[in-house]
């Protein structure tokens, strides 16, 4: 099979090869899948680039957690899965394991999921990681009532535009920071009842605007590190907050003086640590979002620049700009 490989760290001109190697043999937990469509998260051009030399996968790297495809064949013990079934998930792509940049790949089938109904391999692909992310962070962490105030920090980001409809499911009321009137009406549109323009008003100007000077019961900052002084500042006295990323040092004061409950979420941990109650978990949580892509309450957000494999590293570069809206998808 043809596989798109990294053999070192650098830039995506300068790494990405195309080799051959052979189709994956399968253990008895495992499905073999033929692949229609991947996406790129952040942690898979920080891990191409070097940035996260701990993550990577022996040389030569078959790169990308996130996957859409078809099952081509079964392991012992697969029950869930026919031959011909089109799946998701998110499957590697770290410390060893084979990602979804190939013809093929095998993957955990607890890891995965049937694709939902109504949406395409590309809109399946760009799921998994993020979907996974969100909802542990709003359904699990939050905890969110019917009629919460929840802000979303990076509301047409991966894991932010689904944050925004996961929170929208639990009849929640939505505030979404966006940077741009395009921003804004995305985020409308994905249901956030409310968007903020952070570039324009101060944290301290749309608290009093929105919550009377409260603050938010939840706040999800998918932003994170020096971000979470915001999130601080915008959430109510033993309120909630859950981000997506806590690397970096920070006054954690205002945790204990507002007594706030914080959480994080870190989705990866079950493939880092081969956990089996953990990718049982991933699979059910991914069941639950294909019901809810299926009933039309949540829809993936897709950059509309689509690229094929063979523009991979194009593909990077731009995920790498931030320019896009929504995740950027390869198709196979």
């Amino acid at each position: 099979m043809k596989a798109i490989v990294i053999k070192c760290f650098g830039k995506p001109e300068d790494t990405f090869q195309t080799i051959e190697l052979p189709i994956p043999s399968l253990n008895d937990n495992e499905v073999l899948i033929k692949v229609k469509a991947t996406s790129i998260n952040p942690i898979d051009y920080k891990i191409r680039s070097g940035h996260l030399p701990h993550l990577v996968p022996s040389f030569p790297a078959i790169l990308h957690g996130d996957v859409s495809g078809i099952v081509e064949k079964t392991g012992a013990n697969v029950r869930e899965f026919q031959v011909g079934d089109p799946v998701y998930g998110c499957i590697g792509g770290v410390i060893g394991i084979d990602g979804a940049l190939a013809e093929y790949t095998k993957a955990d089938y607890r890891l995965l999921s049937k694709m939902p109904n109504g949406i395409d391999f590309t809109e399946a692909a760009a799921i998994p990681l993020v979907g996974i992310t969100a909802y542990e962070a709003i359904f699990q962490r939050a905890n969110i009532q019917s009629g919460q105030k929840v802000l979303i920090y990076g509301g047409v980001g991966g894991v932010g535009h689904l944050g925004i409809q996961f929170a929208k499911a639990l009849e929640a009321e939505v505030y979404a920071t966006v940077s741009s009137e395009q921003q804004a009406a995305i985020v409308k549109e994905l249901g956030a009842d409310y968007t903020i323009d952070y570039k324009k008003e101060t944290v301290q100007e749309f608290v009093k605007k929105h919550t009377d000077g409260k603050g938010f019961d939840v706040v999800f900052d998918t932003i994170g590190n020096q971000n979470l002084k915001k999130s601080f500042e915008a959430v109510k006295r033993k309120g909630t907050i859950v981000t997506t990323l806590s690397l970096d040092t920070i006054d954690l004061s205002p945790v204990h003086e507002k007594a706030l409950a914080f959480h994080t979420v870190y989705m990866i941990i079950p493939i880092l640590y081969n956990d089996e109650a953990g990718k049982q978990e991933h699979g059910e949580i991914l069941r639950h979002i294909s019901e809810l892509v299926g009933k039309g309450k949540v829809k993936p957000l897709t950059d509309p620049h689509i690229f094929n494999i063979e523009q991979i590293a194009q593909a990077h570069s731009y995920a790498e700009t931030g320019k896009n809206i929504g995740k950027v998808v390869i198709s196979l």
